[in-house]
């Protein structure tokens, strides 16, 4: 499923849908792909909305990845299970596996869906335990898995498990006829209550491993931080050109050419792609990716961030935890605080401090000596934060 517009992640989704959000360099829906085909699904349905042609040019056919797709496209909104009645064509021969297109996982889902399998329920809902389930369904299950109790996005006194819906469902034919068609209708809200009602049986299948839904900056971070991790050795694609003194300490991923100036040092896992240049004296820390022909000037110290493409930061310049779309520009002596989100195109003065979880607009440009301590936003652009 990749229909929604992704407005809790903006400014990262203005030119290009969540899916397609970069992770070490590459397209967050390519990660999921390519696990789903390594686990041995080679049959793909994905549902397209919001500029669902970027999905499409990235994927193709899927042949490269050892799958085959096909893609069905929504002209308005239908909810998540709207979204997979839209598709009903393709996945009434058998039981079939949702999941969405922003997800980013190491599940075993294929004995997820083996589980499903040999039980009795109409659909399975995969669960993961986590600390703050207020934020997504969550399901009550007894010792055979029958899920007793749903309620999405429980509010204080409602929280009677933690054990959260990922929004990954193995459902069987039969729940297309609980789905009105050409409306917007939702597993979690709609659908699931009723086959309650209905007295059919709903499963729980209780997850194991890392999982998220990339629905804000700092689950794209986490879920980034997850990938960096799973770096086991260093790995270089083209020339490193290292001047006296320079150091790196893998895991690092190099794709393409990196020059390294002196006294500078990389600290793995960091990803980095083709282009990139950095000064002298520049400080790359351990969980950061950084993207294609960025400029890192002397003294600058980049620590657990993500910067994307064409970025430049200037001298004894400060990123911690931060995310950095493409072709933005930081000044000399600035600080980006943690969970800061800095959109394409922004323009940043010398001896900027940016206070953390700012988010700034695309094309937004900064005085020097300036300190953000609220979102910067650019009525060129939709000003929602809210929603998908």
């Amino acid at each position: 499923m990749c229909g929604g517009e992704g407005t809790r992640l903006r400014p990262l989704t203005f030119e290009r849908p969540k899916p397609c959000i970069p992770i070490m360099n590459m397209p967050s829906i390519l990660h999921l792909v390519s696990h789903l085909s390594n686990l041995g699904f080679h049959e793909m349905i994905i549902t397209l909305g919001y500029m669902g042609k970027a999905i499409e040019d990235i994927l193709g056919d899927g042949s490269f990845l050892g799958t085959c797709i096909s893609y069905v496209r929504e002209k308005e909104k239908l909810g998540t299970a709207g979204s997979v009645k839209n598709a009903q064509r393709y996945l009434e021969d058998r039981n079939f596996l949702v999941v969405g297109g922003d997800h980013v996982t190491d599940i075993n889902l294929l004995e997820f869906y083996r589980e499903h399998q040999s039980s009795q329920a109409i659909t399975t809902i995969g669960l993961i335990s986590i600390d703050d389930p207020s934020e997504y369904g969550i399901a009550e299950i007894d010792v055979t898995n029958r899920i007793g109790r749903f309620r999405e996005k429980p509010s204080p006194g409602e929280i009677f498990s933690n054990l959260a819906s990922t929004g990954m469902y193995v459902c069987e034919p039969e729940i297309f006829d609980y789905i009105p068609a050409q409306i917007k209708f939702d597993f979690a809200r709609d659908l699931f209550p009723l086959l309650m009602e209905k007295g059919r049986r709903l499963n729980g299948w209780l997850a194991r491993g890392n999982w998220t839904d990339v629905g804000s900056p700092r689950s794209l971070r986490q879920a980034e931080h997850w990938k960096l991790h799973e770096l086991g050795i260093t790995t270089i694609s083209g020339e490193i050109h290292l001047a006296a003194g320079a150091r790196i300490s893998g895991p690092v991923q190099v794709k393409g050419s990196l020059t390294l100036g002196r006294n500078s040092r990389i600290v793995g896992p960091v990803s980095i792609g083709a282009g990139t240049v950095m000064g002298d004296d520049v400080l790359v820390g351990p969980y950061t990716s950084i993207g294609e022909e960025c400029v890192i000037q002397n003294g600058a110290k980049i620590f657990s961030s993500s910067l994307y493409n064409w970025v430049r930061i200037g001298r004894s310049s400060t990123v911690s935890g931060s995310i950095v779309d493409n072709n933005t520009a930081t000044g000399n002596e600035c600080s980006i605080e943690n969970d800061t989100v800095l959109g394409p195109r922004v323009i940043i003065g010398d001896r900027v401090v940016i206070h953390s979880g700012t988010r700034i607009w695309p094309e937004v440009e900064i005085g020097s000596g300036s300190v953000v301590k609220e979102h910067l936003l650019n009525e060129n652009y939709d000003l929602r934060r809210e929603g998908s």
